[in-house]
C-alpha cells in the first residue's frame, strides 16, 4: 500500500531526439568519421584525403564530402587557377565535433 506522501517516479522520456538522431546518423554514416578526422590532421585536397582514408572509393569520398558540405560541416573552396585547385575545410560547426571525435577516439583506444 503506498501512503498519500509518497510520490510515485516521473516518467521517464524514452524516444530518442530526433536532433541527436540526425546527428549520430550523419557523423556515423560509413566513412564520414573517417573524413572530419583526418580534416582534423590537415588533409584538405581530395587526393590527400583519399590518400589518409584506405579503403574509401573515389565516389564514396565525392559522396560523403557533398553530404558533409550540404549538412554545413564542410565547405569546399575552388580556386581561380589552372586547373583548378579544390580544397575542403571545415567549418566551425564542423570544427566543434573536435570534443566529440576526441571522446570516439578515446573509447575506442578504451574498448576497441
Amino acid at each position: 500500500m503506498v501512503s498519500d506522501n509518497t510520490m510515485a517516479p516521473a516518467p521517464t522520456d524514452t524516444h530518442v531526439c530526433d536532433a541527436f538522431h540526425r546527428a549520430i546518423e550523419l557523423i556515423g554514416k560509413r566513412w564520414s568519421g573517417a573524413i572530419i578526422s583526418v580534416m582534423f590532421k590537415g588533409a584538405s585536397r581530395f587526393c590527400e584525403l583519399r590518400e589518409a582514408i584506405p579503403g574509401i572509393s573515389d565516389r564514396l569520398l565525392t559522396e560523403r564530402l557533398k553530404e558533409l558540405e550540404e549538412a554545413g560541416i564542410v565547405v569546399r573552396e575552388v580556386e581561380p587557377t589552372r586547373p583548378p585547385q579544390v580544397s575542403y575545410r571545415l567549418t566551425p560547426k564542423g570544427q566543434a565535433l573536435s570534443p566529440v571525435l576526441d571522446s570516439i577516439t578515446s573509447w575506442s583506444h578504451d574498448w576497441e
